[in-house]
């Protein structure tokens, strides 16, 4: 076997083994609450602010995550930090199953998403860094195609443990606990074919501090805003198919299809960002993004949650990725700290989606006010960097 066709058979497992981390970490530990919600605010009478505060709980988790991430402590050791949070993200997953009180949710979903940081970004780290030293454009989109896998595999399980137990009120816990299952076999997956991150000879971590121009500066008050449009729907929408009786089948769907797309998001998105560049694509991804938000509340039963979410798998990944590429670009000389800076208003908006809509919700007895303030959101996430369009390319 020659040594190219080795390479290319070692790049294929070390891009599966990140889409399997991204479906584990990303797909159940971080949005498997999305389709499982809603048999929990049956079954253990959880508000619309109960579930936005256990919601919030994995996004301070995940803001956490990213900000101790972004620091040199795991230099050399980003393998056994990235096997240790997918197995630690199992673990929070079945903690979930045994835990009846609001107070656990929020502790327990702070841990998962601690865990599911450290993945995405150690893992992230390894996968991308063994694309570049071969010059492989298409590893990107498998290694993060498999948030939507996970996404999809997750809206497939509750649908099929939902139908062995019709009615159950306890049927949220098997959800939790088959998730952890699904876990700890992509774990041992990943055990098996994730390689030692590259070596970075010459590399330093010392970067200049970052110099705030009103590019960067609106680009990242855009990036927060986008954190608080998405997650609202995507938090949420499956709940809303729940109280507009939409029936298991049309429940499922959204989420799955939520996934699929998701899965080939960046992908199909490709094209378009060679044709209209980087801030080409961000603007129209947070302009289709608005209008299947806007769908979910306008249009009727069952194209509402399905248009809806089918908008969000199509397109939260590519703007989180080209968002980030923008930040980079913006800043050559410390992109790191741009993306520390852009991850955190990009958390801050997360925590605050939920917490907001579930209070509204709770206080109108309906999702519609805080969607619309979501697509709102994200039609402003898109004139904010209007006036800085041509600097961005």
């Amino acid at each position: 076997m020659s040594k190219g066709h080795s390479d290319q058979i070692s790049l294929m497992k070390t891009a599966f083994a990140g889409a399997i981390a991204m479906a584990a970490a990303m797909g159940f530990g971080r949005f498997s609450f999305t389709p499982i919600l809603p048999a929990m605010m049956t079954g253990l009478g959880l508000s619309s602010a109960d579930a936005g505060l256990i919601a919030a709980g994995n996004f301070a988790g995940y803001l956490a995550g990213a900000v101790l991430g972004a620091y040199g402590w795991a230099a050399g050791r980003e393998r056994l930090v990235a096997l240790g949070a997918l197995l630690t993200t199992a673990l929070a997953l079945a903690a979930m199953g045994l835990s009846s009180s609001v107070i656990a949710f929020v502790i327990i979903r702070f841990v998962a998403g601690l865990a599911s940081a450290f993945a995405m970004i150690f893992t992230s780290s390894i996968v991308l860094g063994h694309a570049a030293a071969r010059g492989s454009d298409h590893v990107q989109s498998a290694h993060f195609g498999g948030v939507g896998l996970g996404i999809a595999a997750s809206s497939l399980m509750v649908m099929l443990i939902g139908g062995l137990e019709a009615g159950a009120a306890t049927s949220f816990r098997i959800d939790w606990f088959a998730g952890a299952g699904l876990s700890i076999a992509a774990f041992l997956v990943v055990w098996l074919l994730l390689p030692a991150a590259q070596a970075r000879a010459g590399q330093t971590d010392s970067e200049p501090p970052l110099t705030w121009r009103k590019p960067l500066a609106l680009v990242t008050l855009s990036y927060g805003l986008f954190g608080f449009g998405y997650v609202i729907t995507a938090t949420f929408i499956v709940a809303m198919a729940r109280l507009g009786q939409a029936g298991q089948t049309i429940e499922f769907l959204t989420w799955f299809l939520t996934g699929c797309t998701a899965a080939v998001s960046i992908f199909v998105w490709r094209p378009v960002m060679l044709r209209v560049g980087l801030a080409g694509v961000y603007v129209a991804g947070l302009l289709v993004e608005a209008a299947g938000v806007l769908a979910t509340v306008l249009l009727p039963f069952p194209y509402a949650p399905l248009i809806g979410g089918a908008s969000l798998g199509a397109t939260f990944i590519m703007i989180t990725a080209y968002g980030l590429r923008i930040g980079r670009t913006l800043s050559p000389q410390s992109p790191r700290r741009a993306l520390a800076f852009m991850t955190a208003a990009f958390g801050v908006g997360q925590i605050a989606g939920p917490l907001v809509a579930g209070w509204l919700a709770e206080k109108s007895g309906s999702f519609t006010g805080p969607t619309m303030l979501a697509a709102l959101a994200l039609v402003a996430c898109a004139l904010l960097v209007l006036p800085v369009y041509r600097r961005i390319g």
